[in-house]
C-alpha cells in the first residue's frame, strides 16, 4: 500500500507590493474625481482661468472709464472756470468802459470850461458864471453851492466884486426867500471875489426844516463899471457828484 504524502504550497507574502497597489488605486480614484470636478466646473462656466481673465478685463475697462470720467470732470471744471472768468472779464471791461466814458465826459467839461477862459474877444471884458452846482453837505439839511466865475474878453487885469445868492421857495405854505446871510446862519450876505482868469467859490448853506427850496438866484456884480452885472436863476436840483 502506497504511502500518501500531502502537497504543501508555500506562498511568499509581499506586504510592500500590496500597499503600492492600494496607493495607486487611491491616486487613480482621486485623480479621476478631480478630473470629473474640473470637467463639471468647465461645463458649468466656472473655468478659473477664464474667470480671472474676465475679471482682469473688467478691471481695465472700469479703470479706463473712471479715467475718462475724471477727464470729463476736469474739462467741465475748466469750462466753468473759463465761463466765470469770461463773465468777470466782461464785467471788468464794462466797468472800465464806464470809467473811461465818465473821464471823457469830465475832460470834455473841463475842456469847455478852459475854452471859455481863453477865448479872446474884441468886446469889453466881462464876468461870467461858468458853472453852478448844488451838492449834498455833511448833514441832511446842509448843502454846498459850487460857483465858478471866469473873466472873458481881455483879462488884462484883475476883476473884483461880490456874489449874492438867494433861495426862493415856500415856507409854511407861503412864498419865501432866503438870502446868503440867512442860509449861512447869520454870516455875510455876499461872497467877495477877486481874480484875473477864474475863481471857484464853494459856500456851505443850511436850509431850514420848514423851508422848501424851488429856485436859487445868483447875482455877480463887479466893482468895475465897465463890467456888466450877471444874474442867473437855477432850478433847485442836487448834483450827486
Amino acid at each position: 500500500m502506497a504511502e500518501f504524502s500531502p502537497k504543501v504550497v508555500i506562498r511568499t507574502y509581499a506586504p510592500a507590493r500590496t500597499w503600492m497597489v492600494a496607493i495607486a488605486l487611491i491616486v487613480i480614484a482621486v485623480l479621476g474625481a478631480y478630473l470629473l470636478f474640473e470637467y463639471g466646473r468647465a461645463r458649468a462656466g466656472f473655468d478659473q482661468l477664464a474667470a480671472l481673465r474676465a475679471r482682469a478685463e473688467l478691471r481695465q475697462e472700469i479703470q479706463k472709464k473712471n479715467e475718462i470720467i475724471e477727464q470729463l470732470r476736469g474739462d467741465s471744471a475748466a469750462l466753468e472756470t473759463m465761463r466765470t472768468s469770461q463773465v468777470k472779464e466782461r464785467a471788468e471791461l464794462s466797468r472800465t468802459i464806464g470809467e473811461l466814458q465818465a473821464e471823457v465826459a469830465k475832460q470834455a467839461q473841463q475842456l469847455s470850461f478852459y475854452q471859455g477862459i481863453v477865448v479872446q474877444s474884441a468886446n469889453a471884458a466881462e464876468v461870467k458864471l461858468q458853472q453852478f452846482r448844488i451838492g449834498p453837505g455833511a448833514t441832511e439839511r446842509q448843502f454846498v453851492v459850487r460857483l465858478t466865475l471866469v473873466q472873458t474878453g481881455r483879462p488884462d487885469r484883475t476883476v473884483a466884486g461880490t456874489v449874492s445868492v438867494v433861495a426862493e421857495g415856500t415856507r409854511g405854505g407861503a412864498p419865501a426867500t432866503l438870502d446868503l446871510g440867512a442860509l449861512t446862519g447869520g454870516g455875510a450876505g455876499q461872497l467877495p471875489f477877486s481874480f484875473r482868469y477864474f475863481e471857484n467859490l464853494n459856500p456851505e448853506i443850511v436850509i431850514p426844516a420848514d423851508f422848501r427850496p424851488e429856485r436859487i438866484t445868483v447875482e455877480v456884480r463887479s466893482s468895475r463899471r465897465e463890467v456888466a452885472p450877471v444874474t442867473q436863476t437855477f432850478i433847485w436840483a442836487l448834483d450827486a457828484a
